[in-house]
C-alpha cells in the first residue's frame, strides 16, 4: 500500500459581519469555506482542500506564506 503524502496549506482566516468565520486558501483559487466556530471552520476547509485537490487531479505549487501587512489610504 502506498504512503499517503501529507501537505501544509496556509489558510487565511477573517470573521464577517454576521460572526461566522471565513477562510480560503491562496495557493488554491477558489478553495473557501465558512463555520461559526474555528473548530468548525477548520474541519470544512480541510474537507474543501482534499476535494479541490480530488477535482484538480494535478500538484498544487509549493506556498511560502510571507505574511500580511496594513496599507493606509486616505479616504
Amino acid at each position: 500500500m502506498q504512503k499517503k503524502k501529507v501537505r501544509n496549506f496556509t489558510v487565511v482566516i477573517e470573521k464577517d459581519e454576521d460572526g461566522y468565520y471565513v477562510g480560503y486558501v491562496p495557493s488554491i483559487m477558489g478553495c473557501h469555506k465558512q463555520g461559526r466556530t474555528l473548530d468548525e471552520l477548520m474541519k470544512n476547509i480541510r474537507e474543501a482542500i482534499e476535494l479541490c485537490l480530488e477535482v484538480e487531479k494535478k500538484e498544487i505549487g509549493n506556498e511560502k506564506f510571507i505574511g500580511v501587512q496594513t496599507v493606509e489610504v486616505s479616504l
